[in-house]
């Protein structure tokens, strides 16, 4: 066969490989001696040759990845006869099965991202659209998964290089921007931003003017939480949330943190304590971290710290799988003395029985844990006011949340867009209730006064 051009020789071998059920590679290319042109290049099979272990990938203690290079033969060659190319040598034979046409759509050589596909992926991710849902789009737009040309690795990759480079142009920088942009438009919107020595962005702290209005009304009871993988730089997510009339989840600001120390929480309640006036919550719910309870106990000395129960709960099966195994009953009792004892003593006098009865006075996780009863233990908090939350499961459903909006791939200056989106679809939500409430009426299910 003769070609025009190179590009049309590799075409038509890769259009060809894709019918058989294989991907191509360009493996030699040469030179002419004269005027250093290219004269010849041979188009072989992706699985040609065999795979040389480098010094680095042997010490390596993670397993390795699958083999492709097998010695497969196949192969296309192209060498220059004056103006054209002619194909010079081609061995057809496989030493491997080949796939269906089909198939072929998910091997790297046959894979790509189209200038159109580009465009829609970059749409739908700056509106929070997961990968998974934008390949769903993709294989709708193109009539099905294997006409879609690219696979959800590829998706990640082209979106993780577009924020790489938005990076470098300096995202902190588009952060501030936005903060103060907002500020402007919006005067009591806050935020606070930590910067160290060299000048780089640090913690961040935001809060709309919506959320600090709503803290004054419902801030008795906030929980706090700290959640990953909710942008590109891994900082953890930490939103302080409460409940409203409807019992909604609802947001009083939230911060992004370089580090889940003291200081960091430390530095955010205070700089949290400022934006909502000064005013502390009466109880604030957050999980067993020692960082933030330190935090806790110096900014809000008379505020009621509650540990979150099911976190709590979580870690009996694993510190106390003894006597999981080999009693029984140890779970219904202990569920009981937890959760069925109304006051103290009652609590008391179980956890003394349980103790006993299944040989655990001696433990020492259970002791430190009884030390701090009066955090976590239902008996000991029946008279603190809790608006109906024992855990930190409202900010937890936040984070949930969050991530229809955003995810591990959202920059830092996205996020803060993304996090608007949300709160405004949290608002609409109340409103819907609030007119729901006002043009509605309660079906009483007694006759009595009170109820009414």
């Amino acid at each position: 066969m003769l070609f025009e051009d190179v590009e049309d020789a590799q075409a038509f071998y890769k259009a060809y490989a894709r019918r058989k059920g294989f991907a191509i590679r360009t493996n030699h290319t040469r030179l002419s001696k004269d005027d250093k042109s290219l004269c010849a290049v041979d188009y072989v099979c992706t699985r040609e040759g065999f795979r040389r272990a480098s010094r680095k990938e042997q010490d390596r203690t993670i397993p390795e990845p699958a083999e492709t290079k097998i010695g497969c033969k196949a192969i296309m060659g192209i060498k220059k006869d004056g103006e054209k190319w002619i194909v010079n040598k081609f061995v057809v034979g496989h030493n491997h099965i080949l796939l269906t046409p089909r198939s072929t759509s998910f091997l790297r050589g046959h894979r790509g991202v189209s200038k159109v596909q580009k465009k829609l992926i970059m749409t739908l991710n700056e509106s929070g659209v997961p990968t998974r849902k934008i390949m769903s789009v993709l294989s709708k737009e193109s009539g099905g998964d294997f006409n879609v040309g690219c696979i959800g690795k590829d998706v990640e990759n082209y979106v993780g290089n577009k924020r790489r480079k938005v990076f470098e142009e300096g995202d902190a920088q588009r952060l501030y921007c936005y903060f103060v942009d907002r500020q402007q438009k919006e005067p009591g919107f806050v935020f606070s931003m930590q910067v160290d020595k060299n000048g780089c962005m640090g913690s961040c702290f935001w809060a709309d003017a919506r959320s600090r209005a709503a803290y004054q009304y419902f801030g008795d009871v906030v929980t706090f939480d700290a959640t990953y993988l909710t942008n590109i730089y891994k900082m953890p997510f930490v939103p302080f949330s409460g409940v409203n009339h409807h019992h909604q989840t609802i947001m009083f600001g939230c911060a992004l943190l370089v580090s889940e120390t003291a200081e960091s929480y430390t530095w955010l309640l205070r700089t949290w304590q400022e934006a909502m006036l000064g005013r502390a919550p009466s109880t604030i719910i957050t999980d067993d971290d020692k960082a933030m309870a330190k935090a806790i106990g110096e900014v809000l000395p008379n505020t009621i710290h509650r540990l979150c129960l099911w976190h709590i709960l979580q870690k009996f099966p694993e510190h106390l799988a003894h006597a999981y195994n080999k009693y029984p009953d140890f779970q219904k009792d202990f569920r009981h003395c937890i959760h069925e004892t109304i006051t103290t003593e009652e609590f008391e006098q179980e956890w003394a029985l349980i103790l006993v009865k299944y040989e655990l006075a001696e433990n020492a996780w259970l002791q430190n844990l009884y030390a701090r009863r009066d955090k976590w233990v239902p008996a000991y908090l029946r008279s603190t006011f809790c608006a109906g939350m024992s855990t930190t499961q409202r900010s937890e459903s936040m984070n949930k949340f969050f991530k229809d909006y955003v995810k591990s791939s959202t920059m830092v200056s996205d996020f803060v867009h993304q996090y608007e989106k949300a709160i405004d679809a949290r608002y609409f939500k109340e409103k819907e209730k609030d007119v729901r409430t006002k043009s509605t009426r309660a079906i009483m299910k007694t006759p009595l006064k009170i109820e009414e």
